[in-house]
């Protein structure tokens, strides 16, 4: 009865093959919208991860100021600059810090090769390779004398070699910064994009005392990079981090912070926390385009009822079951969905590596999302095939008949 049933509809669908076509349409769209909305949030929540990620393994930025951007209580212009001695004093009394790293910057245009290049210069210690996972692809990094004279010595970004550079050059070359040279003694390993868009690749790292001396010409250390070691329970490092700050800052205790520490990991959960809501918000409003689908389906099967009438008398007046009835044609409404499921899981996946590409997004195939859709598909037309199906199936055999 059941591969009897299954024959007729397919004889159905086959038989009107644009009206069927046009039937599934909705389904296919609602699939491979849902799909597709779910795949890109789930490589933007991955991106996003990522970029943060590359910043620092476990890492605590230590800034001046009350509060980041712009409008926050005091800012940092008037909070008083850290000192390298901060940062020793933190690697010493904090347990569970991996690597500090005082870090200054500036904006600089810089020349070389008969090129000019505007760009950041950074200033730091070896400890800013290990608090930012920076690697080098080739050169060496600051010997001791070098950071504790500030030598005239620098390493640059990837972006800076090939804009001032091209090329494979740039290792021992000279690049001027302001009114002084330095030497190029090595280049750092790109690593793309940053989490708020920049590009971190475009800087140049120098001594902090080469930065302090001979290009912002004050002593200013405006940022803390700390790392912490894997396991560390990060709100106890972080309060006697604040703790330790607040005692070397002269703070007492009804002052408010004048610096704020920002953790990375946090920022990670929280960005991604951000799309994961999104990405559920757009995959909920094209789940209702499935809903129309379904509607489109009982639209048509209402039609096809209609136009049978004389078709399921006779089956009726020859001996057929009501329930014969009702499943050939539940059985073609769940066809039709079912089939618009598959065609839509095949466009969603097209359009999901296509998005991806344009997006800068990984490309992440989750199958449980592919066979959700699949089975609500099918279940659409279920619920949407039912009341035809039911409709046809209560025929009165005679009445029918007469149908014209």
């Amino acid at each position: 009865m059941l591969l009897n049933a299954l024959l007729l509809a397919l004889r159905s669908i086959t038989r009107n093959l644009l009206r069927s076509f046009l039937t599934i349409l909705g389904i296919v769209i609602g699939v491979s919208a849902v799909i597709t909305m779910v795949t890109l949030g789930k490589g933007a929540t991955q991106a996003v991860q990522m970029q943060i990620s590359s910043l620092g393994t476990n890492l605590l930025m230590v800034r001046t100021g009350q509060r980041q951007g712009p409008g926050g209580p005091g800012g940092g212009g008037g909070s008083p600059s850290f000192k390298e001695s901060d940062a020793d004093a933190i690697l010493a009394q904090i347990g569970g810090v991996a690597a500090v790293a005082p870090e200054g910057r500036a904006g600089a245009t810089v020349v070389g090769n008969g090129r000019n290049w505007a760009t950041n210069v950074t200033g730091s210690t070896n400890a800013w390779f290990d608090t930012g996972n920076w690697k080098l692809a080739a050169g060496r990094k600051f010997e001791d004398d070098e950071i504790t004279a500030g030598g005239a010595v620098c390493i640059i970004g990837e972006t800076v070699r090939r804009e001032v550079y091209g090329g494979t050059r740039g290792l021992g070359e000279q690049l001027r910064i302001k009114q002084f040279s330095c030497e190029v003694i090595g280049l750092l390993a790109p690593k793309g994009q940053g989490a708020m868009g920049s590009d971190q690749d475009d800087t140049v790292l120098v001594p902090l005392r080469t930065l302090q001396r001979r290009v912002t010409g004050n002593q200013r250390v405006a940022t803390l990079l700390v790392s912490m070691q894997d396991d560390t329970d990060s709100t106890r490092l972080k309060a006697g981090l604040r703790q330790l700050l607040r005692e070397r800052r002269k703070l007492a205790a009804g002052e408010d912070d004048n610096f704020n520490v920002l953790d990375t990991q946090q920022l990670a959960e929280t960005l991604s926390g951000t799309t994961q809501v999104m990405t559920t918000l757009l995959g909920a409003v094209a789940a209702v385009s499935l809903l129309v689908g379904g509607i489109g389906i009982m639209n048509i099967m209402l039609v096809s009822v209609t136009e049978r009438t004389r078709e399921i008398g006779l089956r009726l007046a020859i001996g057929a079951l009501e329930r014969e009835v009702l499943l050939q044609f539940l059985i073609e409404a769940v066809a039709l969905a079912a089939l618009g499921g598959i065609v839509g899981i095949v466009v969603a996946t097209g359009a999901s590596i296509g998005l991806a590409s344009v997006m800068k997004v990984p490309y992440l195939f989750d199958p449980a999302i592919n066979a959700l859709s699949f089975v609500f598909s099918a279940v659409i037309g279920v619920l949407f095939g039912y009341f035809p199906a039911r409709r046809a199936a209560q025929m009165d055999p005679i009445e029918a008949l007469r149908h014209e």
